[in-house]
């Protein structure tokens, strides 16, 4: 199992904004823990992302991840709308 955690505090407090918004994001993101290239409909990125993951957190929020293998953490770079593309 990964443990995830955020790149800067930017992305730390809008992660807090959306649990508190929408109660299932944190069941999503022990989902995505246990299998951080399959759950919550994770694709890699390609083009400037490339070496990034995305996943689907509800409604249109979507996060971008690396995924830290040697450690097991997912990483969260960026959240948003999927403009965070």
């Amino acid at each position: 199992m990964y443990t995830i955690s955020n790149s800067n505090k930017k992305t730390e407090r809008k992660l807090e904004e959306y649990i508190l918004q929408r109660q299932d994001i944190p069941a999503k993101l022990d989902r995505l823990k246990e299998d951080p290239r399959k759950e919550c409909g994770a694709h890699p990125l390609k083009g400037p992302l490339k070496g990034k993951w995305a996943a689907w957190l509800g409604s249109n929020i979507r996060i971008v991840y690396v995924i830290d293998e040697f450690n097991k953490k997912i990483i969260i770079v960026a959240i948003g709308t999927h403009k965070v593309y």
